[in-house]
């Protein structure tokens, strides 16, 4: 239970978490699978094992959940994690005219990743939750190219009570 202070009167707003546990997919700049844990009624642990456009990743990324608008079922959450990213290809870039190497054959990145995103969880006879976040990060590859990605998504979760 948390005590807010507003214009000298005391209100309690309380935040429960609405699950333990759920998985599903993410479908964004990076899509794949999801793994979401509540550790504690307001701290959750996410994992993300996705694929984009020539390689995959495993994030892993700390976040902090909020009730959002007063809402019953919607929170918001913002937290921070990293990744590891692996390319299996050459991918290539159009500037002016010509292609340019954007990134080569078996290279390894690692990020550090940044999200902001609101969720709602369906009343509990539903055990489904639905969020869109905004996960940018930075990360730079074993040849030393430096990245930057917004990766916005949308996610559906199966919860696991």
């Amino acid at each position: 239970m948390v005590a807010v202070l507003v214009a000298g009167s005391v209100s309690a707003q309380s935040y429960s978490r609405p699950y333990k546990t759920a998985i599903g997919v993410r479908v964004g700049g990076t899509s794949g699978v999801t793994l979401k844990h509540f550790n504690s009624n307001s701290m959750a642990v996410e994992g993300i094992l996705g694929t984009f456009g020539n390689g995959f990743s495993v994030s892993a990324l700390a976040e902090r959940h909020a009730n959002a608008f007063d809402a019953v079922g919607l929170n918001w959450y913002y937290g921070a994690g990293g990744h590891l990213a692996f390319y299996n290809g050459n991918r290539y870039y159009r500037f002016g005219g010509r292609e340019v190497p954007y990134r080569d054959n078996h290279d390894v990145g690692i990020g550090i990743d940044g999200i902001i995103g609101l969720e709602y969880t369906l009343p509990d006879d539903i055990p489904v939750t639905f969020s869109f976040d905004f996960k940018p990060f930075i990360e730079v590859d074993d040849d030393g190219d430096f990245g930057v990605a917004p990766d916005l998504a949308i996610s559906i979760r199966f919860v696991l009570r």
